[in-house]
């Protein structure tokens, strides 16, 4: 652990922040940055989980005065674990540890309460620690058992790493949370790793916990599980029945839904960005009672400043503002890209977001594009401030598979540009609207398309660029919707009044 700031003042909030804030822009890591500097009345600390030190570069943000507290730690540096030493453990921890798998099989999709050595920090830090689990005669032979009861068909191997990296990062998660300083509320943005140190945080220190999801993160890591590479199904033909997923994936997929699950029933309050979401948390196991919508907001006053700055005539620009990683789906943008210059040769489309987080995705798409001959119409621009962006672009667009509320789109309508988006998250209640029937009644802000279809992408962005006054009517709607219903202020008044009441709750409890 590396403590990078800490003022030694209490901490009111203590945010956790998985793979995010303050060494990746944009997403949730801006919600984060504006969170803390739109509450300065409230002391924040934050504690970074991170995969590896390799993976991140510098801070990307000027951090704020009320950010006291900030420690990295990493949950995959693992470059101790092959130092071999003669560590022993109890065979009854292990025999508890057979118990625990067990009770996961058979309780997977049961709202039953958890074992309460799960709830407790010294189980992972003392009882059956890093060392034990990674050293020990004990967990060699633990693992053993587990592969001949569940995994025989998988090459030993494979199954071997995948319990070592798939709980060695809950050992680090313990030590952390055994460290943490002092604080009245702690609040995680996603489930995950994230999730369940708030956990365990929560249960040993009696606070409140809040958790905000902005993408449902157990729906999301199953799809990235779902289509990886690296976990390559090695079973032979006849081992395999249709549908069925290997014994690795699916061990993978239940470890997320398990911790998402020990989440949900740990937090205090439990925030979704939008209905569908609300409804998605409770079909994965969350109290209904416990959950509530705040949706996101922006900076509407200064964005729309930058209508101004628009030139008069609609720019033939066409631009995915987003992370260049399959999620975002960037291929399927690029072939409607080839469609849409049949028909408008001088457009052009922007990709402006990093492209370092997934190297080999960034390849292929570059090469899709060279594929294509588009290298004159699609233009990878890295990083940029959107600021600059939405005044020269005629149509922002979204192509994940997967997303929450995307702040772009509502920053994108704050500065009058409409969105053609997949009908993923919260897209179709931002550009269509869904809120109440205020809502639907200002009409639509651009255009849904399904998921992965290019063709319907081409057609919604030659419909706008083709049709000045079907532009107009979508920006209009736009910043009707995103004055009316999406402003920073009303962000930041409904997340001062959720921790005012948490840190009264929480003393009344103590």
């Amino acid at each position: 652990m590396a403590e990078l700031i800490n003022k030694e003042k209490f901490i009111d909030v203590l945010l956790i922040a998985e793979g995010t804030y303050p060494y990746i822009r944009g997403g949730v890591s801006t919600w984060i940055h504006d969170l803390i500097n739109g509450l300065p009345e409230f002391n924040f600390g934050v504690i970074f989980l991170g995969s590896r030190p390799e993976d991140y570069g510098e801070i990307k943000y000027q951090l704020p005065e009320n950010l006291v507290y900030l420690s990295v730690d990493y949950l995959f540096d693992f470059k101790d674990s092959i130092i071999i030493r003669n560590t022993k453990a109890k065979k009854e921890s292990f025999s508890y540890l057979h118990f625990l798998h067990k009770w996961f099989k058979e309780h997977g999709n049961v709202n039953a309460d958890f074992p309460q050595k799960l709830k407790d920090i010294s189980f992972y830090t003392k009882e059956i620690n890093r060392d034990i689990f990674l050293r020990s005669r004990e967990s060699w032979n633990f693992i053993i058992d587990m592969y001949s009861d569940y995994a025989l068909e998988s090459p030993f191997i494979d199954y071997f790493w995948t319990i070592r990296n798939m709980h060695t990062p809950i050992f680090t998660v313990a030590d952390v949370a055994k460290n943490a300083p002092d604080f009245a509320i702690v609040h995680s943005p996603s489930t995950g790793y994230a999730g369940f140190l708030a956990s365990l945080l929560s249960y040993d220190r009696k606070k409140p916990f809040i958790l905000t999801e902005h993408g449902i993160y157990t729906r999301e890591r199953k799809i990235d599980l779902l289509n990886t590479d690296w976990l390559i199904d090695k079973r032979l033909f006849l081992q395999k029945d249709i549908g069925e997923i290997d014994h690795i994936k699916n061990l993978w997929i239940r470890f997320f839904e398990s911790i998402g699950r020990f989440t949900y029933k740990t937090s205090t309050l439990i925030i979704s960005l939008f209905s569908t979401a609300r409804e998605m948390q409770i079909s994965y196991g969350a109290d209904p009672e416990k959950c509530i919508i705040v949706p996101n907001g922006v900076d509407v006053e200064n964005l729309s400043k930058l209508i101004e700055k628009r030139p008069k005539e609609i720019p033939k620009v066409i631009t995915l503002l987003g992370r260049v990683v399959p999620i975002k789906d960037v291929k399927t943008f690029i072939k409607a890209m080839r469609i849409v210059c049949s028909r408008i040769p001088d457009v052009e489309g922007w990709i402006v977001g990093p492209t370092d987080e997934d190297p080999d995705y960034y390849e292929e798409c570059k090469n899709l594009v060279e594929t294509f001959k588009l290298e004159n119409n699609v233009k990878f621009l890295g990083f940029q401030n959107p600021k600059d962006i939405f005044p020269k672009t005629g149509i922002l667009t979204l192509t994940s598979i997967s997303e929450g509320m995307p702040l772009v789109v509502l920053e994108g309508f704050a500065a009058g540009v409409p969105c053609v988006a997949t009908d993923v998250g919260s897209c179709r209640q931002l550009i269509y609207g869904g809120l109440n029937e205020e809502d639907i009644k200002i009409g639509k802000a651009g255009e849904v398309v399904p998921i992965a279809n290019p063709e319907k992408l081409a057609e919604a962005y030659i419909k706008l660029l083709e049709d000045e006054n079907l532009w107009k009517e979508c920006q209009k709607a736009a910043l009707n919707r995103v004055k009316s219903f999406y402003t920073r202020q009303q962000f930041l008044d409904n997340y001062r009044k959720i921790y005012l009441e948490m840190k009264e709750n929480g003393r009344n409890q103590l």
